[in-house]
């Protein structure tokens, strides 16, 4: 009898204790995907690949504010797992972030716009030894957002695109609206157009394509400075989404990742006999008809703005991280290298189709990947 007692006692002791693992590893493991030991997370799969490579200290790096929720994402897993790294991005404008990273501010930039060759050659006064390179680590749709009320889905070609941001489209039930929405009841409201205050590469790309599929509409140049005359004006995509979501006949443009709480995107007509929706996946389609145009381990890419396969999203941006290929910082160069490769590894290039963003085609990525690994 009491052998029994003390083999039940023994098996009820077994399972407090397991009991008390099992609580101690949820704790461990809760909310932050931290392991006890303070290594690499074991409960998430996104951080679970990273490798920190002794990488440590602050990162500094700013621009493209395209990137940004991209980048948000990406520093909440890779810090979860490098715990002795800080990386502070400052969503400044794609203009803005080249300039620092040209005057050695920071350790990366971010550009929706590839180098200039003048801004390739001024890189070798930072980049002992090399210059900086581009390489392309998300992509995504620009989409077009507008605030009509009463209208739930709008249809836009270039052509009328460009008449409405070079304030030769005045009001929303235009002729040339219209007859791009039949059945649509399109109020008489007038246009307010908004563009991007600061130097951007969204704006570069937004124009690109304007100018690439609807020239005679749009007489200018291009670049990252907004030259249409008139409209009304915000500072980063983040701005001009606000604009859309608070102000009734607004439209602007901004990374899809910025149409949220209930700002809707216009299709887009292209040569399809469907209109193109702003989707990750459309975009996706879009971006790997693109060509690489750099030359050595700058990886720029040529976008074509006009796909002819059907649900290619035409209106795409890829955002690069600006680096130098030689020449980095000593004490930057570990957490660079080793952030970078989680961001085009598979689990970081997966974070973007869940903030909006696209991934990189699978061709051009493995190109990255190997670029980032000969960083020094």
């Amino acid at each position: 009898m009491l052998q029994r007692k003390n083999r039940l006692r023994a098996l009820s002791l077994g399972a407090v204790a397991v009991s008390g693992a099992l609580a101690l590893t949820a704790c461990g493991s809760d909310d932050t995907g931290k392991s006890s030991t303070g290594g690499s997370s074991t409960s998430a799969s996104s951080t679970s690949s990273i490798k920190c490579d002794n990488a440590k200290g602050q990162l500094q790096a700013s621009g493209s504010s395209a990137q940004k929720n991209a980048i948000d994402a990406w520093v909440k897993q890779y810090t979860q797992a490098c715990h002795d790294v800080q990386i502070n991005y400052n969503p400044t404008g794609s203009g803005a972030g080249v300039t620092a990273f040209l005057g050695g501010q920071t350790a990366f930039a971010g550009s929706d716009s590839a180098l200039k060759p003048e801004q390739i050659a001024d890189s070798k006064k930072v980049c002992t030894g090399g210059q900086a390179i581009d390489l392309p680590m998300v992509g995504g749709p620009i989409a077009v957002g507008f605030n009509v009320p009463g209208v739930d889905s709008l249809v836009l070609d270039p052509s009328t695109i460009a008449k409405i941001f070079n304030g030769k489209i005045k009001m929303w039930n235009d002729t040339a609206i219209s007859k791009l929405n039949p059945g649509v009841k399109l109020p008489a409201l007038k246009i307010q157009a908004f563009h991007r205050s600061d130097e951007s590469g969204t704006t570069d790309n937004f124009t690109k394509y304007l100018i690439a599929t609807a020239k005679s509409d749009w007489p200018y140049s291009g670049g990252k400075a907004w030259q249409a005359k008139g409209g009304q004006s915000a500072q980063g995509s983040s701005g001009l989404a606000q604009q859309v979501k608070q102000t009734s006949g607004a439209i602007a443009y901004f990374e899809l990742s910025y149409a949220a709480d209930g700002i809707k995107a216009a299709d887009l007509k292209t040569g399809a006999s469907t209109p193109a929706k702003a989707t990750v996946e459309n975009a996706t389609k879009a971006i790997a008809t693109a060509q690489v145009a750099g030359t050595g381990k700058d990886l720029a890419l040529k976008l074509n703005y006009q796909p002819t396969e059907a649900g290619a999203y035409p209106l795409t941006l890829v955002t690069y991280e600006v680096v130098c290929d030689k020449g980095n910082k000593a004490d930057t160069l570990a957490a660079v290298k080793s952030f970078l490769t989680y961001t085009a590894s598979e689990d970081g290039q997966n974070q973007l189709a869940e903030a909006k963003y696209a991934p990189i085609p699978a061709e051009i990525n493995s190109k990255v990947r190997e670029t980032i690994s000969s960083l020094s």
